[in-house]
């Protein structure tokens, strides 16, 4: 989705024709940046990941520091999409029951132990799937014409969320049904959404850093390896449930988040350019 056409995704009735009992949408979302500021924005990026890569060539290489920074990127898109319909429903669905007491905190730790475990086993299905697959069509890592793909991808879909291109956005736009936690126990609810969104595919993509995840598990020909970028990946997803151990109200968390949903996408759009540029000017300089 872009800045432009991004929903709401407290999106409720809010027609002008809608039923007596709908409750109007909630329009909380800033208006979008000037197109001056998201061109300094994307620009800056740009820069940010030329000096990288300038800073990795006069290192050797420094394949380190690349790997860490790689990681540090997956890790991120897996937080920024926690600005998803799925993400806000997930939060708001998978809470300790009764007042945030001690108590109720200690009671809801198994749901989260089997959020994550999900969150595992799709990270090992997706991931281990998606390298066993690529190993089978004869990728065992990322050479010279994938790594250029991904950089063009990644500038592609940074302009995307800066809102200055349009690109294809893949996704299924569905969502595990809310009454789940009248179906099954709390415990198995946090299983079963931790599964879906750990599959990833299932709900909705709110970052394009998943199509690059994919990829790159894909061309890494290696099932472990897939495993590992999806483990951090989800790793990213799970993190923002930890918000459900503090005391914050479920309505101040997704307040917070609303109030954040462009800067979450202009940051996606950052850090998808800012790759997409050290990923290229490396192969320019090691070419």
């Amino acid at each position: 989705m872009t800045v432009s056409d991004r929903i709401s995704i407290f999106e409720i009735a809010s027609a002008p024709d809608a039923p007596a009992h709908a409750v109007a949408d909630c329009a909380v979302f800033p208006e979008a940046a000037p197109r001056g500021r998201r061109l300094l924005m994307l620009l800056g990026a740009a820069g940010v990941g030329i000096l990288a890569a300038g800073a990795a060539h006069l290192a050797g290489g420094a394949p380190q520091g690349t790997r860490a920074a790689l990681g540090a990127g997956i890790l991120a898109g897996g937080l920024l999409s926690t600005w998803s319909p799925c993400g806000y429903s997930s939060l708001s669905l998978l809470r300790p029951v009764g007042r945030p007491t001690a108590r109720a905190r200690l009671a809801f730790l198994p749901t989260l132990a089997m959020h994550a475990l999900g969150y595992a086993l799709g990270a090992g299905i997706l991931g281990g799937g998606l390298g066993l697959a690529g190993g089978l069509l004869g990728f065992s890592g990322a050479g010279f014409w994938s790594v250029l793909a991904l950089a063009l991808a990644a500038l592609l879909y940074g302009a995307h969320q800066f809102d200055f291109l349009r690109v294809p956005y893949p996704q299924r736009r569905a969502q595990v049904p809310h009454d789940a936690r009248n179906r099954f126990s709390m415990e198995t609810v946090g299983l079963l959404y931790g599964f879906s969104l750990g599959l990833n595919y299932l709900t909705y993509v709110q970052t394009p850093i998943l199509y690059l995840v994919t990829a790159l598990a894909f061309v890494s020909g290696d099932p472990a390896t897939g495993m590992l970028i999806f483990a951090i990946f989800n790793l990213g997803r799970f993190l923002p449930m930890l918000a459900n151990l503090t005391a914050a109200s479920d309505m101040r968390i997704q307040m917070w988040l609303a109030r954040r949903q462009e800067s979450a996408a202009m940051l996606d759009g950052a850090i998808l350019v800012s790759g997409g540029a050290a990923a290229l000017c490396g192969l320019l300089a090691f070419a």
